[in-house]
């Protein structure tokens, strides 16, 4: 397994949470208020000069809507772990009606016998 740097991290975090910002037609000012940070802070973040404590990174992935998966997606190797996360980031994209119809399958799924199948 490949080690990674902190700036690794802070760059690919920073790249997110910019992309999640205008996704959520947030200006840096928005977000720092809704943090609790200031607006040099989030810049310095955002361009992966520094990170955000973990309390900070919490709060900003439930303000902008941040998986997991997607804050950690460029370090994982695992294959296991990279299909789950292939497979989610297809679900994230799919309309609300049909992520429903997916988790109605998938509890059929989980109450099916592999010989079922």
């Amino acid at each position: 397994m490949k080690k990674v740097s902190k700036v690794e991290i802070n760059t690919s975090f920073g790249k997110i949470l910019r992309e999640y910002r205008i996704k959520n037609n947030l200006t840096q000012d928005n977000l720092a208020e809704k943090l609790g940070i200031s607006i040099k802070y989030i810049s310095r973040v955002e361009n992966g000069v520094s990170g955000l404590k973990n309390q900070t990174l919490i709060k900003c992935m439930n303000i902008l809507g941040i998986t997991p998966n997607v804050l950690f997606q460029d370090f994982i190797s695992n294959k296991k772990l990279t299909k789950d996360i292939e497979l989610e980031n297809k679900i994230s994209s799919l309309s609300d009606k049909k992520k429903i119809f997916i988790l109605k399958t998938l509890d059929v799924l989980e109450n099916t016998n592999e010989e079922d199948l």
